[in-house]
């Protein structure tokens, strides 16, 4: 089996003490697409940062198309292509010019950069627009025109690193069809980071989840959902008082009370347990705000592996970004 990336305990420390990045180790299959799910700030960026060459590990190692990670950046940078959360095209410039100006970056001779660029252009549907400065672009048309730019130097590898961050809905649906395209057209091994679970759901081959810093669990997202071997009931209650009566609940493989202060129990079959619970509740007198009955789900593993909802703000700081704008 052949692997794009290969990555072995890589580690960024910020200040001597804080781990942004905890020793991560992943082998990343060629020409798949790979999420990288987790929280605003779980340490996403910060592993794209390192393994782009923007950020120097603090340890550990990794290989890009068999290049290493510290020894052949300049070859990396070469065959990889990034787009990064922040909008980087010049707004003065229209989608063309853009587009020109990234092939200046790479060398690319004039005729096959032209080429490339109508190619390019008509890919992500922008070829109509392609003289219009790029602000005045709606935001889907920038994020694709962003796609453009970094697949101008033909990569091996494409980072998209929260690709479709502030777009509504619709758009980021439309974006995902895009992302589908290049990887079947080119065939390139894409690493996606993201925080929306449905995107990570609909593209990813493989992914990883991703907390603190810390890789929590891999797999396809199938067997993601297995993991969880059973459904999930969620008890919205008044008390911790009830959460202890809970736990003398026969039927019940695991509760756990939420950050929330829900009670989240895990059950074979809800649909049989179900009237058994209600029978429960109320021979003890319990009444709940809420039940909630949910199958297993990407958003049911996360909670599941991180204790909490991928929404919460719990937890996770930004470390990168922080320490850039302190600079």
């Amino acid at each position: 089996m052949e692997y794009s990336i290969e990555i072995d305990k890589l580690t960024k420390i910020f200040n001597g003490k804080v781990k942004a990045v905890d020793a991560v180790s992943l082998k990343i299959k060629k020409g798949e697409i790979y999420g990288l799910l987790g929280q605003n700030g779980a340490g996403k960026s910060t592993l794209i940062k390192m393994l782009t060459g923007s950020l120097k590990p603090t340890s550990g190692s990794a290989k890009i198309a068999g290049f290493d990670l510290m020894d052949d950046s300049m070859k990396i940078r070469r065959i990889t292509g990034v787009v990064p959360q922040d909008l980087t095209t010049d707004g003065d410039l229209s989608g063309r010019e853009n587009l020109k100006l990234i092939a200046d970056l790479y060398d690319i001779p004039k005729k096959e950069a032209l080429e490339r660029i109508d190619v390019l252009l008509h890919m992500v549907d922008l070829y109509d627009v392609r003289d219009r400065h790029a602000e005045n672009y709606s935001g889907g048309m920038r994020k694709r025109l962003e796609l453009a730019c970094g697949l101008m130097n033909t990569p091996e590898v494409l980072f998209l690193d929260e690709p479709t961050l502030g777009l509504d809905v619709t758009t980021r649906e439309h974006l995902w069809k895009y992302i589908r395209a290049v990887q079947k057209e080119f065939g390139i091994t894409i690493i996606l980071t993201s925080h929306y679970l449905d995107e990570v759901d609909a593209l990813a081959n493989e992914l990883s989840i991703i907390d603190h810093g810390k890789i929590v669990i891999s797999g396809t997202s199938d067997e993601l959902k297995k993991s969880l071997k059973g459904d999930i009931i969620t008890l919205r209650v008044k008390s911790n008082k009830e959460y202890e009566v809970l736990q003398g609940f026969p039927e019940a493989i695991e509760i756990k009370r939420m950050e929330t202060g829900d009670i989240r129990m895990k059950v074979n079959n809800s649909d049989e347990v179900l009237p058994k619970l209600m029978k429960f509740l109320s021979g003890h007198g319990i009444s709940p705000e809420s039940i909630n009955i949910r199958k297993p789900s990407l958003d049911e593993v996360f909670i599941e592996y991180t204790g909490r909802n991928i929404d919460s703000e719990a937890g996770n700081v930004d470390y990168a970004k922080l320490m850039m704008t302190r600079r």
